[in-house]
Parts: structure tokens; C-alpha cells; sequence
């Protein structure tokens, strides 16, 4: 696989329906208040239309590790309320499949993800820190998962009590903490530089 290529598959169990798991998902401009951890900005580009295909959004997301992405999705397919397909473009140009499977009381939700990395700080240093980077969307969707389990509770709250009662989503990390996991990043390219230049040396 050529490094700035990446695959990940994310699996996530959640109590609720295919049909409410698809609403939440499958409103975009919604991200930003139910997963702010990764979703800083989001803008619609284009409606969809009457099938629930062709919308397009402008995103504005980040992990824990010191650096955004600014890239646009649009949804090209959609099997509601089982799931839909978008393709993406920007600092990354990718594939995503979203797949909702009812098992009892629990939806089985996959998500398929496919993607080239072209922001020249992913794409220039994958060779070197993929695992750093593929940590970094884990990381995210881990996060994604616990606030889709927060935000469908909110939904099925029957009481305002009981609404207020649900946790907030995690937020983003803060700038402290990214500070710190730069200083991190610099410290391993450069402990990367020297193991090869005395490799070199030795060779």
C-alpha cells in the first residue's frame, strides 16, 4: 500500500434503531453540537434531494493530534435506513460506506473508510508516522461512538429532567494538550532522522 494510503474499518454497537441511528448520522449539519471532539465546523454546500443523495458539505475536523483537516463530502448513494456511501475531497480524498444492521436492541453500525491523505503534512510524513496518524482517526471515531450513544439518549429522553441528565459529549482537546503532543511528533521525526543518518553512517 503506497504510505499515504489508508483503510480503516470502525465497528460500533449502540442501543436504538437503524432509523434513528441513520437520522443522526445522516444530518450533517448536526455534527458539530453531538461530536464536537472531532466536527469544529460544518457548512452545506447542497441540499440533497428527494432520494436523500447528491448533498455536499464543507467540513472542518480535527483528533488529538496538533492539526486539522479541512475537506467536502457528498452522499452518493443512500439505503435508508441502512446506511449510505459518501465519497470526500480536500485534505484527503476518499470512499466512506456506512452500514446500519438491526440485531435486536442494538444497531451494528460499520463504517468503511477509504482514503488518500494529500494534506502535504499527512501525505509528506506517512512514510514516517502512519501509525501516529491511523492512531489519531481511532481515536476519533472511539470518541464518534460514545457521542452517538449520548446523542441517542438525549433523543429518547421523555422529560426535560431527564434530558439535562445526559452527560455533554467529549470536547475537542484542548490547545494545552496539543502543544504538548507537537512537541511529541517533533521528538519522534527527529529521533526518526538520526536512527537513519547513523544508519547511514554505518553503513
Amino acid at each position: 500500500m503506497i504510505s499515504n494510503q489508508y483503510h480503516f474499518v470502525s465497528r460500533w454497537m449502540v442501543e436504538g434503531t437503524c432509523g434513528e441511528v441513520a437520522d443522526v448520522l445522516g444530518d450533517p449539519l448536526a455534527l458539530g453540537r453531538w461530536w464536537p471532539s472531532v466536527y469544529l465546523d460544518v457548512q452545506e454546500l447542497r441540499p440533497a434531494d428527494a432520494r436523500g443523495i447528491g448533498r455536499q458539505v464543507a467540513v472542518h475536523t480535527r483528533g488529538w493530534l496538533p492539526y486539522t483537516l479541512r475537506w467536502q463530502f457528498e452522499v452518493i448513494e443512500s439505503n435508508y435506513p441502512y446506511g449510505f456511501t459518501i465519497t470526500a475531497s480536500g485534505d484527503f480524498d476518499g470512499r466512506g460506506v456506512w452500514t446500519f444492521r438491526q440485531d435486536g436492541s442494538i444497531v451494528d453500525i460499520t463504517y468503511d473508510w477509504r482514503l488518500r491523505a494529500e494534506k502535504p503534512l499527512l501525505r509528506n510524513l506517512s512514510f514516517l508516522l502512519k501509525p501516529l496518524f491511523e492512531a489519531n482517526h481511532r481515536g476519533a471515531m472511539a470518541q464518534g461512538e460514545e457521542s452517538l450513544k449520548l446523542e441517542l439518549a438525549r433523543r429518547r429522553a421523555i422529560s426535560d429532567a431527564a434530558r439535562a441528565a445526559v452527560p455533554p459529549p467529549p470536547g475537542p482537546v484542548t490547545y494545552a494538550a496539543a502543544g504538548l503532543l507537537a512537541g511529541t511528533l517533533a521528538a519522534a521525526g527527529v529521533a526518526a532522522y538520526l536512527v537513519v543518518r547513523a544508519t547511514r553512517k554505518r553503513g
